[in-house]
């Protein structure tokens, strides 16, 4: 049974499937040549893994593909397949990008029987063809999935001199905290820290005079007390609000104040959040900080 994409001339060469059959409503098209069955989720996954099939056994799965076959889960639901073909012979066309780029023997691992950029290299490619915040967001999960520090990106600019878009890298380094457990945490760190407050904590464990930890906050100000939490939908389901009220009240009687945000206060009033932070921490220590700059 065909599942998964696949390449359809080989299908019909090996007498898994008829011509007319792969035109029919069984299987959907996702590249020329490279069909799934019907009812497919083209999610990026998917898709990358269909871009792969046009390899042909040179390159390899890059940038969101990349991070995507690696669990890092930093690309955003619309993005293309990207593929680097250092050959030159695969072109562009709709749901795929590709970058004509050298790559090495250590630039490349197997995920899924895919020939995939490593982590490190995956984040060295974003962090030079993002914008700021997204590749900050995309060098925190990479880093963290692979388990390297962002430092190590440094190295790659060291051993690449003059690649593209490489002088930005070093400000992607110093903002990035492989920490961080999610890209809204990513982007609600760096609203705070790119609005001129200083760098909070992120994951920061909250302990009362027992040592009993009460809390591990998404961010934090430990000096002046302040738990900062992304808040997904899952936390408007009644069990989940419930427990986090009574978080929030335990935290509270040992002198934290809990700052809820969602992502209209990233994305839709950015300023009034920068505000919001920034007269808390002004009332619980006075002026804020020396920020990041």
């Amino acid at each position: 049974m065909l599942q998964g994409p696949f390449r359809g001339g080989d299908a019909i060469a090996q007498g898994l499937i008829t011509p007319g059959r792969l035109r029919g409503p069984g299987f959907e098209r996702v590249f020329r040549g490279i069909y799934v069955p019907a009812g497919t989720p083209l999610d990026l996954v998917v898709r990358s893994r269909a871009a792969f099939q046009l390899l042909d056994g040179r390159g390899a799965l890059a940038g969101y593909s990349a991070a995507a076959l690696l669990g890092a889960g930093c690309a955003p639901g619309n993005a293309p397949a990207e593929i680097t073909d250092p050959w030159g012979t695969l072109r562009a066309r709709p749901g795929l990008l590709v970058h004509r780029e050298r790559l090495g023997a250590d630039d490349i691992c197997t995920v899924a029987q895919c020939r995939v950029t490593t982590p490190v290299r995956t984040a060295w490619d974003l962090a030079r063809r993002l914008d700021l915040v997204e590749a900050v967001v995309a060098v925190d999960a990479l880093a963290r999935v692979g388990g390297f520090a962002p430092s190590a990106l440094l190295d790659l600019r060291s051993a690449n001199p003059g690649a593209r878009g490489c002088r930005g890298t070093d400000r992607v380094v110093a903002l990035a905290d492989p920490r961080a457990e999610s890209p809204m945490e990513t982007r609600l760190r760096l609203l705070l820290v790119l609005g001129g407050l200083p760098v909070p904590e992120p994951q920061y464990r909250i302990v009362d005079e027992s040592g009993v930890v009460l809390a591990r906050a998404d961010l934090a100000y430990p000096d002046e007390k302040i738990a900062i939490e992304y808040d997904g939908e899952w936390h408007f389901r009644r069990d989940r609000s419930g427990r986090d009220n009574r978080r929030d009240d335990a935290l509270a009687r040992i002198g934290w104040e809990t700052v809820r945000c969602i992502d209209e206060d990233v994305f839709v009033y950015p300023t009034q959040t920068i505000t919001r932070i920034e007269r808390l921490l002004t009332a619980r220590s006075g002026p804020p900080r020396t920020a990041f700059r």
